[in-house]
């Protein structure tokens, strides 16, 4: 099943469902009685036989009663999470490579632990909205595709064999990163968290659409060139140690998401780089979730 977030006519934001065997449409949730205040809410209440009977209702659902998804202006899944996406660095091997060529101190390459960073999201970035151009701030705009884990109930101390029980779903995660800020510093935040840095979308694909972990293409393109092209079972950490691990002590909110590391083909690692530019055009995409479009703005 899928789930939007989508602008409603009034402006006010509003759920949406989908499936992926009846493309190119979307139900208003409440079409089908129920009502939650934002995703996260959702997220926090709807139990697992409601989203199945959801399921079960959109399959029947008449097609009049839909909202056309090229028609409607798609929000991020989760606009405004509750907390900051909680990421993984040089999480392929090919991009560890490429981003110690591009900046060796400020990569930290060749540790055997998962390398973990914040990113601040005042807001995230809906598909076709823009990239944010800081003129004078930032000189090195790159994009990173990335799997977005969303952790479906609080959690703490889970083992990995159970990791598959707290996840709720799916995204497609663009890690929009200033790289002459993320190097100047010596940490990662203030170059990764940027207003407008955190494209995040089309939907939520519930994980019950996939196998756990999730095998599944990842792959992006710029101005219709392809830059990156990788699979999600070469992640260096997977999916169930990072939760296994994160939750060690620390409690891991419902509504969480988790951005698990970008391939190899970020604009740093070309030679010479291959930095976004107003304009240009990036498209994010994972089999299974589908497009993430975001022109850069001026």
């Amino acid at each position: 099943m899928k789930l939007y977030t989508y602008q409603g006519q009034d402006g006010a934001d509003r759920l949406g469902v989908g499936l992926s065997e009846r493309p190119g449409l979307l139900w208003p949730v409440e079409q089908f009685g129920w009502s939650f205040a934002d995703m996260n809410n959702l997220i926090d209440q709807m139990t697992a036989a409601e989203r199945a009977a959801l399921q079960q209702a959109v399959q029947t659902a008449a097609e009049e009663d839909a909202l056309p998804l090229d028609r409607v202006r798609l929000r991020a899944p989760i606009p405004r999470p509750r907390q900051d996406l909680l990421c993984l660095g040089i999480n392929y091997a090919a991009h560890a490579v490429e981003s110690a060529r591009f900046h060796e101190d400020a990569f930290l390459v060749g540790r055997q632990k998962a390398t973990y960073f914040g990113k601040r999201v005042s807001e995230a970035t809906g598909t076709g909205d823009p990239i944010p151009w800081y003129e004078g701030l930032v000189d090195s705009l790159d994009y990173e595709v990335e799997l977005g884990v969303i952790i479906g109930r609080d959690c703490k101390n889970v083992p990995a064999e159970q990791a598959g029980d707290y996840v709720f779903g799916y995204t497609v995660i663009n890690d929009v990163s200033a790289r002459n800020l993320q190097t100047a510093h010596n940490q990662w935040y203030f170059g990764k968290s940027l207003d407008g840095y955190t494209p995040m979308g089309p939907c939520i694909v519930t994980a019950d659409e996939f196998a756990f972990p999730p095998v599944c293409t990842v792959r992006s393109t710029v101005n219709g060139e392809k830059r990156q092209e990788s699979s999600t079972d070469l992640l260096l950490h997977s999916i169930p140690e990072i939760i296994a691990e994160l939750s060690r002590g620390m409690t891991l909110r419902a509504g969480t998401v988790i951005a698990t590391g970008t391939p190899a083909g970020a604009g740093m690692g070309f030679t010479p780089p291959k930095f976004l530019q107003p304009g240009d055009v990036v498209v994010c995409e994972i089999d299974g979730i589908g497009a993430l479009t975001n022109p850069v703005g001026r």
